[in-house]
């Protein structure tokens, strides 16, 4: 799939936005986004699903366009990875920090910021907040050069992120615990 920037601006117009989020700032130089939200279960179970995104990354934003074409190996050098059936393979991220089930932060220059001068560090924090539920946050921040500039990305950015986070809520309130321990697809 060729990422470019009208095509994402025809297709987040059609997503919702989520309710926590905001784009911090968005200058020439790059730009910083923030998003939380409030996962209904304990700790444990929402990090098995974040490192699971095969389980809950949208499909729409994906090149295959099969989620299940996704991995990721949580261990430092570990990839946020997509197979590209019989094509070969994109890497959306690499690891460059873990502290299961705490925090998980990557190096990645997601979809169309691939084919720019640009790469960010994309974190997500997770924290027990009340009965058996756990706050995620997830901060990107993005520096380089940008054709069409920062400032006009940088929300379609946090649309499309507030939409992945959304889904990783509902995926994690939804569905059974999934094998945190599983290797990455070959």
């Amino acid at each position: 799939m060729r990422w470019h920037l009208a095509f994402w601006t025809s297709m987040i117009a059609l997503l919702p936005s989520p309710a926590a989020a905001e784009v911090v700032q968005a200058v020439p130089a790059g730009f910083e986004i923030t998003q939380s939200v409030t996962v209904d279960k304990p700790i444990d179970q929402v990090w098995a699903m974040l490192v699971a995104p095969q389980k809950w990354w949208d499909k729409e934003h994906t090149y295959s366009g099969d989620s299940a074409n996704l991995y990721l190996d949580p261990q430092a050098t570990g990839c946020f990875c997509e197979k590209l059936p019989g094509k070969g393979s994109v890497e959306h991220g690499h690891v460059v920090y873990v502290e299961a089930p705490r925090a998980l932060r990557l190096h990645s220059a997601l979809g169309p910021l691939q084919i720019e001068g640009a790469t960010g560090a994309l974190t997500f924090t997770l924290e027990p907040e009340g009965e058996g539920a756990t706050k995620v946050r997830l901060s990107y921040v993005v520096g380089g050069y940008i054709r069409g500039g920062s400032e006009v990305i940088a929300p379609l950015v946090d649309r499309v992120l507030g939409t992945q986070l959304t889904r990783l809520k509902a995926a994690s309130e939804a569905a059974p615990l999934p094998d945190a321990e599983a290797k990455p697809a070959k």
